[in-house]
């Protein structure tokens, strides 16, 4: 399964929405994580908010591929993009696990294939050498087996690379 998560304008759902199996729009229309860990342990992996990232820590959880479609934010995810992923960290366990001799929280829904994350926005040298060491760092937590970040001078590109 295929997973889309942005945080673009919904014009670009119908473009996107064609290339995958589920989209998440992260339009910043939800909570954001409480930090009470409910999706870990009373409630596995579904959030006791009650709006559109309730099920996300599953559909991620799901996701062979999952590709972030995200804006620069001095080399890392726009603010959006980082509430879903917080939302989702019920797609793991609270257990913990060794996985390339560091400790890691166990997967909740196995190995996954391919994290890309796309960004697009004005970047530098060295955010984008922090983009690509976080995207990496997080396909390992996460469960994915390799990563890839693509760089984008126009959104144009976009449905290109996806």
């Amino acid at each position: 399964m295929k997973v889309i998560i942005h945080d673009l304008d919904m014009q670009y759902d119908g473009i996107l929405g064609k290339k995958c199996d589920d989209i998440i729009n992260a339009d910043g229309k939800y909570a954001p994580c409480q930090g009470c860990f409910g999706c870990w342990t009373r409630h596995p992996a579904e959030c006791f908010i009650k709006d559109s990232l309730r099920q996300v820590c599953r559909l991620i959880g799901r996701a062979d591929e999952l590709i972030i479609v995200t804006e620069n934010g001095y080399g890392t995810y726009s603010p959006n993009i980082k509430n879903v992923l917080d939302r989702s960290i019920g797609s793991s366990t609270p257990l913990s696990t060794y996985r390339g001799k560091q400790m890691h929280h166990t997967l909740r829904y196995g190995k996954h294939e391919l994290l890309k994350v796309i960004v697009y926005g004005d970047i530098t040298e060295q955010e984008k050498a922090t983009f690509t060491y976080t995207a990496k760092r997080n396909a390992i937590n996460d469960g994915f087996e390799k990563s890839e970040v693509l760089f984008l001078d126009d959104l144009s590109e976009l449905e290109d690379v996806i």
